[in-house]
């Protein structure tokens, strides 16, 4: 089983930057598949990102070229930066580890883009 723990959210002005970061626990994370997604209020949890155990990266076309998923499987981490952020990327931010059949979130990190 694998604990995942998001950080890096908080308050930023629109075109700023954050670059958020989501550690797993336990072992074997270079095995998994990772995702990034988030969730706005009244909203459905839309995907975000997502990059491989063998490393290649999908963007949802809502953040293409502003968003850049990489993971450092020495870390066991995986990060989402984030780039030319406007208000409407507002939401939390869910990190999901699929391995298999099974998938792991974790609780999420707060993301405010706002003047």
């Amino acid at each position: 089983q694998v604990q995942l723990v998001e950080s890096g959210g908080g308050l930023v002005q629109p075109g700023g930057s954050l670059r958020l970061s989501c550690a797993a626990s336990g072992s074997m994370f270079s095995n998994y598949d990772m995702g990034w997604y988030r969730q706005a209020p009244g909203k459905q949890r839309e995907w975000v990102a997502s990059i491989t155990s063998g490393g290649s990266k999908y963007y949802a076309d809502s953040v293409k070229g502003r968003c850049t998923i990489s993971r450092d499987n020495t870390k066991n981490t995986v990060y989402l930066q984030m780039n030319s952020l406007k208000p409407e990327d507002t939401a939390v931010y869910l990190c999901k580890g699929s391995f298999g059949p099974l998938d792991y979130w974790g609780q999420g990190t707060q993301v405010t883009v706002s003047s």
